[in-house]
């Protein structure tokens, strides 16, 4: 005995709606995106967008995630793939010039730029985005404490220094090409950055 489904089905892609969401989230920030322009963007109404992501926190949370998974992956896989720290830098910094400044979509890091004017009412968005931005300062640190120990890099480097402030070129990088930096810019940045690693 077939059984009788329950609603209306879901009339719109679900990884389609998302994609536009983390565009807009990403152009415009968190708080500057209304409900009203994300259901414009997303081509759905307000009861489907809530049906399917939750409120506007969750599907910026899920936006992030995909946002992390795709746009944002560059970083964790640079030094999760290169033999060194050094290299997983230098791989991250030259791909962030290209990833920051590629066309046909927004400029910059939507982790890093998304919050930036967020009110105390989004105290919570914020926060998360701070974990995220100190999660892979930790991992960059973790990568150099890996190399320290192998004699890849000298016993007295400061890794968190060092970690912290790979971490802060890139989050510049990310502004600068906000500001219009090219990508031949943000890479000049990149070599200019790595002279300091010893």
């Amino acid at each position: 005995m077939a059984t009788k489904q329950r609603g209306r089905p879901r009339s719109f892609d679900r990884a389609t709606a998302l994609e536009r969401a983390v565009m807009a989230f990403w152009e415009h920030g968190y708080e500057a995106t209304s409900i009203a322009d994300l259901t414009r963007v997303m081509g759905i109404g307000a009861p489907s967008l809530y049906a399917a992501f939750g409120d506007k926190k969750a599907l910026f949370s899920a936006a992030v995630e995909e946002y992390g998974h795709t746009y944002g992956a560059f970083l964790g896989r640079a030094f999760a793939e290169e033999p060194t720290a050094r290299r997983g830098a230098g791989r991250a910094l030259r791909e962030a010039a290209a990833e920051y400044t590629a066309p046909g979509r927004p400029h910059g890091c939507l982790v890093i730029t998304a919050a930036t004017n967020a009110t105390a009412a989004s105290a919570d968005v914020v926060a998360d985005l701070r974990e995220r931005r100190e999660a892979h300062v930790r991992a960059v640190e973790r990568a150099i404490e890996a190399d320290k120990a192998a004699g890849e890099l000298p016993a007295d480097t400061d890794a968190r220094a060092l970690a912290r402030f790979t971490a802060a070129t890139v989050q510049g990088m990310s502004q600068q090409a906000r500001d219009g930096a090219t990508r031949e810019e943000l890479e000049a940045v990149a070599e200019l950055a790595l002279r300091a690693w010893p």
